[in-house]
């Protein structure tokens, strides 16, 4: 039975927190949506919602019954892992889902920490950095559906939660677990529901992560999980691992769908272009989700190969985001988008595709529903926070990538990975 329990609130940052738990020594499996009966045989499962930009309400009940499947289960620890850029609006869903497990779990302090510095992200005094740019200057702020506008964490919460938010500020989190959690206690005694908890580095992250071993409730990035493993250990219930990330040997074509319009996969779409076949579909040009779908069947035609992948994007710049939102409404230009990526996915399956690249939280969510994947057994990462997995029962090998993740040649090493 699993020991550590994990809701994640989109697709590909389930796999981010996967991949690391995995590189930390624990078998994980990755389910899709609330489970439905009996938890799989690993470690840590992690529930894949997708949660993060539906109503507030939705979000809240969905991450429940996953929490009560989860405790069912026999988990010991909740973990609500959430995007290490923090995306939300002020009226969550962050704070009201961690208020709601909180509840559930009768935990009474959590702490809040989305750091991951392997990928950039770092907090500094309650303010989130991606790279050496807060995160409101970083792009973020123009996120087509959780612009973040605001990088002092603190305050961000606060707007999401009726609980009091501090901060455990970088000169104690410098001095390692002991003092981590002197700063827990003294922000407890002050009322305080939740601490943001300032790191820039990986050994600050596992010594938050250590610092959390007797709490119920732990919400942030992947990062934060690099320190859990260890804990479990040390209380004899998780065994030293090798090869966690064992998974089939890969086979069939290659393949890249792009849905994202972050700054990094749009420029690992330019890079690709140079290497290998790159189709950019015009969702303002043809707002039809299977007029477009018609577009990429007809265009693939011939180009699969086991040598190389071949990319199909619906991924623009803000300002062709921002027209197609004008044009369409918000809500119904993400689900144009999400609906051809699927369909083309789905046909490039039946076309033989047997490794495929999703990249995109929303796309990636509405790509493994399409394909009835039901759980992704986790395997080695790509690039941090980005991990080969084998998704069942297709019998397909998938790699789900945050928009903002990777390097620029992504799509062209992971299938050498």
């Amino acid at each position: 039975m699993p020991i550590l329990g994990c809701i994640a609130d989109d697709f590909t940052g389930a796999t981010d927190l996967a991949a690391m738990l995995v590189a930390h020594g624990m078998t994980t499996v990755q389910v899709i949506g609330v489970p439905q009966g009996p938890l799989p045989e690993a470690d840590a499962v992690v529930v894949a919602l997708k949660s993060r930009t539906a109503p507030v309400k939705q979000a809240v009940a969905e991450s429940l019954a996953a929490c009560e499947a989860l405790l069912a289960g026999g988990a010991r620890q909740i973990f609500f892992k959430y995007c290490s850029t923090f995306d939300s609006t002020d009226e969550g869903n962050i704070g009201p889902v961690a208020d709601a497990l909180m509840r559930r779990l009768h935990a009474g302090f959590a702490i809040a920490c989305p750091a991951f510095p392997a990928n950039g992200r770092s907090i500094y005094q309650g303010h989130l950095f991606v790279g050496d740019k807060l995160l409101n200057e970083s792009g973020m702020e123009n996120h087509p559906l959780t612009p973040m506008r605001d990088a002092n964490l603190v305050r961000v919460l606060s707007r999401q939660t009726d609980g009091g938010v501090g901060l455990v500020p970088f000169s104690a989190v410098d001095q390692g677990e002991a003092a981590i959690r002197r700063e827990f206690h003294r922000l407890r005694d002050a009322g305080r529901r939740y601490a943001i908890v300032d790191a820039v580095t990986d050994s600050h992250l596992h010594a938050i992560g250590c610092a959390c071993a007797e709490h119920a409730l732990v919400t942030g990035g992947s990062g934060i999980a690099m320190g859990l493993p260890e804990n479990f250990r040390l209380q004899g219930l998780l065994p030293e691992r090798e090869n966690a990330d064992e998974l089939p040997e890969a086979r069939g074509t290659m393949a890249v769908v792009a849905g994202s319009c972050s700054r990094a996969t749009l420029a690992q779409i330019g890079m690709a272009r140079d290497h290998v076949p790159v189709l950019e579909l015009d969702a303002l040009a043809t707002p039809d989700a299977a007029a477009l779908a018609a577009q990429a069947r007809e265009w693939v035609r011939g180009k699969l190969s086991e040598e190389r992948p071949v990319v199909i994007a619906a991924s623009a710049p803000p300002e062709k985001v921002a027209a197609l939102q004008e044009k369409l409404g918000r809500e119904a230009a993400g689900v144009l988008v999400e609906e051809a990526l699927a369909t083309i996915a789905a046909d490039l399956v039946a076309a033989g595709v047997g490794q495929l690249v999703v990249a995109g939280g929303e796309t990636s969510g509405a790509v493994v529903q399409r394909l009835g994947v039901t759980a992704l057994r986790i395997g080695p990462q790509i690039d941090p926070g980005v991990p080969w997995t084998y998704a069942e029962p297709a019998g397909l090998h998938m790699a789900l990538k945050s928009g903002n993740f990777g390097a620029r040649d992504f799509f062209l090493k992971a299938f050498s990975a």
